[in-house]
């Protein structure tokens, strides 16, 4: 086998998913314009159409991760952080200079870009993380996935405790914290997300570590949760809502234990590594036993995929099968990709159109503090991000089950949850909203670890880019054509702009409804398609590198 370079060093990964998770919920600063979007409308003077467009810039913007996917291969992780930050510091730092009224005039277009430029610093942290540390846990894909993508699904939280702790509610102070601190936290933390030996499951602590890191976001969202609850009972007074903010900072640096506790261990780690090699180096002709010791290193499964990963072993070209790494173009010509597109884009495009209207569908069924709402649906997003990995790996190891399987019991349940929006049985709204926040949530940590599974690693971040655009074109066709264009209708007969009762929405949860029921018709026919790749790839209990990749 061919000798192979790691590059960044040689150091545990797990400093790098710490500074990760951080970066994840600075990726999720798109979700906060629905904390500034009445300002812009109030100061600026536009009306609903234009703030509805606005929101049409937001969601392209933090959707369309095309060219960072398509360069991450190119260029190093503190690189593409960088193009983010830059990007959260010019888009964000035009509409600070709008509604601060520090510049005056600024055409609307000008704004439209600026927004788009902004929120697209998500795409660009959210791939810089999600590869890097998919290629340093390459035993535990779905893992990591869950716990990056599940800290994401607090981040709207973490930044609502702040715009109403520290920022007083001023959407002019949001728009400088996110022009000036997003860029000054991705600049810190930087320089520790990048390539490091990956992860090789021999680690005995390696599963207690992930358990923590599940547990502590666990906490965090409970926490956050907990605190938007008492912001409706507790006066906001400052001493209140620092200490709840201290709470809150504390519990996002709880992942930092772990390369703290690595680190007042190393030396015994050390030791012990260092007793396993001394006999193999104390026999009979030392300088054969030293040979044979680096090529039992360099044969580990480790350094495999490093091989396969990096092109370090070369073959006659040919094309890749599932589980190999495909070319993006080798990837558009499969129907897995496609059925796995359309899966995803049925959960997540229906998901969306609710969240987006989640207001709307509070106030028609009766329901005046829609705030619980959208904390609701938030804490089952963060759960869904979660479990979906969670359950999905243990599934996968254990019986070699797809985790296209859970998306497939995920489209179920959301068919229910909109027949019971349509119909809008008393008692169910809230239930209704929580199966549906977690299912949502699911779809983002099983899509991601089961693109590299099936597509390999090499150009992971360009595949999973194009598949996201499922959201913003869900997004489109379901909530800007299908429910605004009903909803205006309904209010129409009303004669109001507001409308009320369950026939605002029901035509529109009716055919969501039987989306779902073609999306998991689309999920069930993808799970018996790949069923042999991932009895190839964790037969046995564990993950094994296909025998046959090129590149």
């Amino acid at each position: 086998m061919a000798s192979m370079k790691l590059k960044g060093g040689t150091r545990p990964p797990w400093v790098g998913l710490g500074a990760s998770i951080w970066l994840q919920i600075a990726s999720g600063n798109a979700a906060t314009f629905t904390l500034y979007s009445h300002s812009l409308k109030s100061v600026l003077g536009f009306n609903q159409q234009q703030l509805a467009l606005l929101g049409v810039a937001n969601d392209i913007g933090e959707n369309m991760g095309l060219i960072s996917g398509s360069v991450c291969n190119k260029f190093p992780p503190w690189s593409i952080l960088c193009i983010g930050a830059f990007s959260c510091f010019f888009g964000y730092g035009v509409l600070w200079l709008a509604l601060s009224r520090s510049v005056h005039s600024l055409p609307y277009w000008l704004l439209w870009i600026a927004l788009c430029i902004g929120t697209n610093s998500c795409t660009w942290f959210s791939t810089a993380v999600l590869v890097t540390n998919m290629r340093n846990f390459p035993l535990s894909r779905g893992t990591v996935a869950g716990i990056l993508k599940g800290y994401a699904g607090l981040s709207a939280a973490v930044y609502t405790e702040i715009f109403s702790a520290l920022l007083h509610n001023s959407s002019s102070k949001l728009l400088l914290f996110l022009t000036f601190g997003i860029p000054i936290i991705c600049f810190i933390l930087m320089y520790f997300v990048r390539p490091c030996t990956p992860a090789s499951g021999d680690d005995t602590s390696e599963p207690s570590h992930f358990l923590f890191l599940q547990v502590a976001s666990i906490i965090l969202g409970i926490y956050l949760l907990t605190a938007t609850m008492l912001n409706h009972v507790l006066p906001r007074t400052a001493p209140i809502s620092y200490t709840l903010v201290v709470i809150m900072v504390l519990l996002l640096i709880a992942p930092l234990a772990i390369p703290v506790k690595m680190t007042f261990y190393r030396m015994n780690q050390r030791k012990l590594a260092g007793e396993k090699i001394e006999p193999l180096l104390s026999t009979d002709s030392s300088t054969s036993n030293l040979e044979s010791f680096n090529e039992i290193e360099s044969m580990s499964d480790v350094d495999t995929l490093l091989a396969e990963g990096e092109g370090a072993i070369r073959r006659k070209r040919r094309r890749p099968r599932r589980g190999e790494d495909f070319n993006f173009t080798e990837a558009l010509v499969k129907a897995d990709f496609w059925l796995l597109f359309l899966v995803y884009f049925v959960g997540v495009g229906s998901g969306v159109t609710v969240l987006n209207n989640l207001a709307q569908i509070g106030i028609a069924q009766g329901v005046q503090n829609t705030t619980i709402l959208l904390c609701i649906f938030s804490f089952g997003n963060f759960v869904g991000r979660l479990g979906g990995g969670v359950i999905s790996e243990y599934f996968v190891r254990s019986r070699t089950i797809p985790r296209t399987i859970w998306m497939t019991c995920t489209q179920v349940v959301m068919m229910i949850t909109y027949l019971l929006y349509a119909y809008a049985i008393d008692g169910t709204l809230f239930l209704a909203t929580a199966l549906l926040g977690t299912c949502y949530g699911a779809q983002f940590s099983i899509m991601v670890p089961t693109t590299s599974e099936l597509f390999g690693l090499k150009h992971f971040g360009l595949m999973i880019n194009f598949i996201s655009l499922g959201n913003p074109l869900g997004a489109s066709l379901f909530s800007g054509l299908l429910a605004g264009n009903l909803y205006d209708n309904e209010a129409g007969k009303q004669h109001s702009t507001t409308c009320l009762g369950p026939n605002c929405f029901r035509i529109t949860f009716l055919v969501l409804a039987g989306v779902s029921c073609f999306g998991t018709l689309f999920s069930i026919v993808l799970t018996q398609r790949i069923k042999p790749v991932y009895q190839m790839l964790y037969s046995g209990g564990s993950f094994r590198m296909p025998q046959n990749s090129s590149h």
